[in-house]
């Protein structure tokens, strides 16, 4: 079972997860609400999943730290509600997470043992649902990532930071990115594909699924424009130009190091990555 089924990582685990025979029913918010735990409960009641996803998620970083409730709200109390609910039939939980849950002062990439130091509203909720997650069960995958870009971006209200790019480059307006935020940006499809790797070896506990590249804005800006084969007017500016409502981790990137040890393929250069997006893209936009 997956919730969040209609958002960018939720359409890639629905995909692989039926390509490897598995039978898969996907929920987005319309049809199930998370915050609602009777409701929650009823779903995992009408369809006996062995193992239940969690790609649902408030990610407007910057809308949260005006309303923290909504942010904790899905990403915290909804993830405990998936908790009881799985305890109750007794299906493993995969949770996702965030690099937002770090302070972003490391100088290497992220570990699952480095201490979290999370900076703001929607951070907080993200590590509150880790251990909420953890509190209820005891054998949980806890899948923490970077910064998702993937094909279904094309048919999401918020896209992603690719299309955002391209968006920007077609307005004809020169584009200013942040040079001194760096973290792993990750594709979706090879999330999920990662993921239920990881199921496939029954692995518990906290894992790293990044990009696997650490990469400012900056430097994933430009390598979008190659692949596209665009040229705008692409400056670098910093975190002191370009003020957030919310503070975010200025090095975030993930080491995969443990994922890697589980037996699991490193994940691919991003310009590759960059290139099968690309493609699928062009796919899609041709139906």
């Amino acid at each position: 079972m997956v919730f969040g089924a209609s958002g960018q990582l939720g359409v890639e685990l629905v995909r692989e997860l039926g390509a490897r025979r598995y039978e898969v029913k996907g929920w987005d918010r319309a049809h199930v609400d998370i915050t609602d735990p009777s409701a929650v409960e009823n779903a995992l009641a009408q369809f006996d999943a062995q193992i239940v996803f969690n790609s649902a998620a408030y990610n407007q970083v910057d809308v949260a730290e005006k309303e923290p409730q909504a942010a904790f709200l899905v990403n915290a109390l909804a993830v405990r509600n998936l908790a009881l609910a799985c305890r109750q039939v007794d299906a493993k939980l995969v949770h996702f997470s965030t690099d937002y849950v770090f302070d972003g002062e490391a100088r290497n990439p992220y570990v699952e043992e480095d201490p979290t130091h999370p900076l703001g509203a929607y951070a907080v909720s993200k590590l509150a649902g880790e251990l909420y997650a953890q509190a209820y069960l005891d054998k949980v995958l806890v899948v923490r990532t970077s910064g998702v870009f993937g094909p279904g971006g094309l048919d999401t209200a918020r896209g992603n930071f690719v299309e955002l790019m391209l968006r920007v480059a077609g307005s004809g307006q020169p584009i200013r990115v942040v040079e001194d935020h760096v973290a792993s940006p990750t594709f979706a499809p090879l999330l999920a594909a990662r993921t239920i790797d990881l199921v496939e070896r029954d692995q518990s506990g906290v894992f790293h699924v990044g990009g696997g590249m650490p990469t400012s804005w900056f430097q994933f800006a430009r390598m979008i424009f190659e692949a596209a084969g665009l040229q705008p007017v692409l400056t670098a500016t910093n975190e002191r130009e370009y003020r957030t409502p919310a503070r975010r981790p200025r090095y975030s990137p993930l080491s995969n190091a443990k994922m890697e040890r589980a037996g699991l393929a490193p994940m691919p250069p991003l310009p590759q990555v960059l290139t099968a997006y690309f493609e699928e893209r062009r796919r899609k936009l041709a139906k």
